[in-house]
């Protein structure tokens, strides 16, 4: 099935070129890229801002705001390497939490994030056209 329009404009608006640009060229964002080791073609990547979570912030709060890896990498370790990096990453730039959301059906995704010492600390809503999603805040001290 393709994706509809409404999840179409979402992600046009939120992860297009322009609004990583945006993020990478900010002071106090952070992008980590993945390569493969020949030819160095991206493979993942992930993207730390300032938090813009409904919770109350704490101070050293960051966001992992991205992270994704390429299908082909699962089993790879590159999911593990790219949190690794961004914990470090967090971490230098004096965080001391790192929250990050999740749709709370995606089960995997969810998995990994507890595995890599997340724990759930919160829910947000937020609407996609006329389409409501429910998404876990996770955090994890630094």
């Amino acid at each position: 099935m393709l994706p509809g329009p409404d999840i179409l404009a979402h992600c046009a608006a939120n992860s297009s070129a322009a609004a990583f640009a945006a993020w990478i060229a900010r002071d106090d964002a952070h992008a980590i890229l993945a390569e493969h080791p020949a030819g160095a073609a991206p493979v993942g990547y992930a993207l730390l801002t300032p938090p813009d979570f409904p919770l109350a912030p704490e101070p050293g709060d960051r966001e992992l705001r991205r992270i994704y890896a390429l299908g082909i990498t699962r089993g790879t370790g590159l999911g593990a390497a790219l949190m690794a990096d961004a914990l470090a990453a967090a971490r230098a730039g004096g965080g001391r939490r790192l929250l990050l959301g999740v749709r709370t059906a995606n089960a995997r995704a969810r998995a990994f994030y507890e595995r890599q010492g997340f724990a759930v600390a919160g829910e947000r809503r937020f609407l996609v056209g006329d389409t409501w999603n429910d998404d876990l805040v996770y955090a994890r001290a630094l």
